[in-house]
């Protein structure tokens, strides 16, 4: 990470305080109960630069990742089964809707515009490797320890929260993919969906997970991790990707939890937490964080 030499805990810290104050600008999500008791001015950063780590912050709250997993869905698959099948399943097309949109899944005919939506992150949660939602699960889960020495455990509390209170758009969305043949088994892939998005780790843990996108190991293929960070670039915001390109210039995964993770390829990653979301579903203070940094340290891949 260019700059990154320099830093100070000093110049972290300030960013961290302007980043705060915007948190009042956002709302916490209130469809899963367990969500909803997330305190909005908590925010936390680890950032992994080669062989260094910052963290600052509420940096001992677990979270679930919730929409964050999806990148890594998305890279499990095509290192498991390859490019090729992988893209007959879900596209690489950003989309102008929002993240749950049925409509959109309509007008693509059931073929859904990529695997940072819901329709994209449920069709490939049906063909995550394992008979069930727990196996495929606990499957993943472990791939990801493993590859990246995080700590990812599934939160039974949070899974039960998000079961109380189903989302209709996901059902809709899961339903309309049965239709056109696009799911072998829907209450499967919703159960399996719900259980990945519950993954829970601390900001370390989705930083280290950042770090496999971010650096060449002997474990992924580079070209996989292109293909993800591609994606993340132009759809992992959500329909407010294009203008974040501009603004930061780095590939980055938001969740409704309040966890955002930054790649900066080559060099490393910033995950950061906080709860409060602005109208699309973007973290606030998080996504203002990791564009002072960006700008500061000229972090673009744009240069």
């Amino acid at each position: 990470m260019k700059g990154f030499d320099t830093l100070s805990t000093t110049e972290l810290l300030g960013w961290v305080q302007l980043a705060k104050t915007q948190a009042e600008r956002g709302r916490i999500v209130d469809r899963i109960p367990k969500l909803a008791l997330a305190d909005p001015g908590w925010f936390a950063v680890h950032i992994c630069y080669q062989s260094k780590h910052y963290s600052l912050g509420d940096t001992g709250c677990v979270f679930p990742l919730m929409s964050v997993i999806k990148p890594f869905s998305f890279l499990y698959l095509l290192e498991h089964v390859g490019v090729e099948t992988v893209l007959q399943w879900v596209g690489i097309k950003p989309s102008d809707a929002p993240f749950n949109s049925l409509d959109q899944l309509i007008a693509d005919r059931g073929y859904p515009r990529n695997p940072m939506i819901n329709s994209g992150a449920i069709t490939l949660a049906d063909k995550l490797p394992g008979k069930d939602g727990s196996d495929r699960t606990q499957l993943f889960c472990e791939w990801l320890n493993h590859l990246a020495g995080c700590h990812l455990e599934l939160d039974q509390a949070m899974l039960a929260s998000v079961r109380s209170s189903p989302s209709p758009a996901n059902q809709a969305i899961a339903n309309y993919l049965a239709e056109t043949g696009h799911l072998n088994n829907l209450e499967i892939a919703l159960d399996t969906y719900e259980q990945i998005c519950s993954l829970s780790g601390q900001v370390e843990d989705l930083a280290l997970l950042g770090k496999l996108l971010a650096c060449e190991s002997g474990f992924l293929a580079s070209k996989h991790r292109q293909i993800v960070n591609g994606v993340m670039l132009t759809c992992g915001l959500y329909e407010a990707s294009a203008e974040f390109v501009v603004r930061i210039g780095l590939p980055m995964k938001s969740g409704i939890s309040g966890g955002l993770l930054a790649i900066v390829p080559g060099e490393g990653a910033i995950a950061t937490y906080s709860p409060a979301l602005d109208s699309i579903g973007n973290p606030v203070a998080a996504i203002a964080f990791v564009e002072a940094l960006s700008q500061k340290l000229n972090l673009s891949i744009f240069g």
